[in-house]
């Protein structure tokens, strides 16, 4: 199918093929709560366990960040989205640049926050959620060097007013499942060098931030927790409705001899209505991911923001979201704006994996 159909037409189409996931208005769409016991999400008006089953839609299959093409490729972006709600999908997790959407420390892109404006209707015509995580540094090229060059306190500063920002934009829309703050934060351990203050690259893209150059003797989840709360804070100004939550690495764990991020979710989850972890298992260590799972489990849902056959069989992530079902209260994985009818046409490892991945996700969809 051409990627220039009108999403009006891809409607009308799918709507013939699967009547179960016609398009709606923003009216028949229920806001998304916590449970009464606060342990999984419900809708709002029914009452209906909702269980986040979808994706991250972060990028295109050419690697490029959603900020690049959905201003001039805006059929391509309504064709997406019409195919993961087809596949099965009822949240897409969005990653938002702060490039793109900060002009400068103190003032907002109109421009941006219109098309997210438009993206957030684009998820109320198709039925699906939105998972919005911001203050995005993917390429580091697109970072503005005034951003990098700011104190601790200054950057923060600019983090809080993106985050008031967005959410005043998305505050009436009850597509918006929830905010993340950021994706995959650390607080590191000793000091780094000034205006280091990214990961190193993967495939690309420096997914990984930290949110302090110096701990200056600090308790590193001391820092986590106030990073957290400031910045939950600049989002309650303007919306008090919706969820937040932020993406941590499976290692935020504390424990003695291991790879430690700071953000310990004990300790951080004060501020957060549901805490999210990406676990990527690893092939003959179910039993392992499980238990960092199960760390994560401090009284508060728990969201499987990412995970992916990337370093094990599809039959053991099978196992892995099988065994999580006793913590986890949902599971994104990854599309990229490639149908499993195309990706049968590869012989790359990539879409081998993405296909099976495609190919489970419809199979156990809820």
């Amino acid at each position: 199918m051409s990627r220039w159909i009108s999403a009006k037409v891809l409607g009308v189409l799918l709507s013939t093929i699967a009547p179960t996931q016609a398009f709606q208005t923003a009216k028949e769409m229920e806001w998304v709560q916590l449970s009464e016991n606060k342990r999984s999400f419900v809708l709002a008006q029914s009452g209906q366990r909702f269980v986040p089953w979808g994706f991250n839609y972060d990028r295109d299959h050419r690697g490029r960040l959603l900020e690049d093409y959905w201003v001039e490729e805006w059929a391509k972006v309504e064709e997406d989205f019409a195919a993961m709600k087809k596949l099965g999908a009822n949240v897409v997790r969005i990653h938002l640049q702060l490039g793109r959407f900060m002009e400068r420390a103190d003032k907002a892109n109109d421009k941006a926050l219109s098309q997210l404006g438009r993206l957030v209707k684009l998820a109320e015509h198709t039925g699906l959620y939105l998972d919005l995580t911001g203050l995005g540094c993917y390429h580091k090229k697109d970072v503005p060097a005034w951003y990098d060059a700011l104190t601790e306190k200054e950057r923060w500063a600019v983090q809080a007013r993106f985050w008031t920002a967005v959410a005043g934009r998305c505050a009436g829309s009850p597509a918006v499942f929830c905010y993340d703050l950021m994706n995959e934060p650390v607080v590191p351990g000793g000091r780094r060098k000034a205006g280091d203050w990214l990961g190193p690259p993967f495939a690309g893209k420096c997914f990984v931030q930290f949110i302090t150059l110096d701990q200056m003797e600090r308790p590193r989840a001391e820092i986590a927790r106030q990073w957290v709360h400031m910045l939950t804070q600049a989002i309650r100004k303007g919306d008090n409705r919706h969820l937040i939550t932020v993406g941590l690495v499976d290692w935020s764990l504390d424990r003695p001899g291991m790879l430690y991020s700071g953000f310990d979710p004990a300790k951080i989850a004060v501020d957060l209505d549901f805490l999210s972890v990406h676990i990527y298992p690893a092939k003959g260590k179910i039993d392992k991911a499980l238990q960092t799972l199960a760390g994560f489990d401090v009284g508060k849902p728990v969201l499987i923001e990412e995970t992916f056959p990337l370093k094990c069989s599809i039959e053991e992530l099978e196992e892995f979201i099988d065994g999580s079902k006793k913590t986890a209260a949902g599971w994104l994985g990854f599309y990229w704006g490639q149908s499993p009818q195309e990706l049968r046409r590869s012989q790359a490892l990539g879409d081998v994996l993405t296909l099976q991945w495609l190919e489970f996700f419809q199979k156990h969809r809820p």
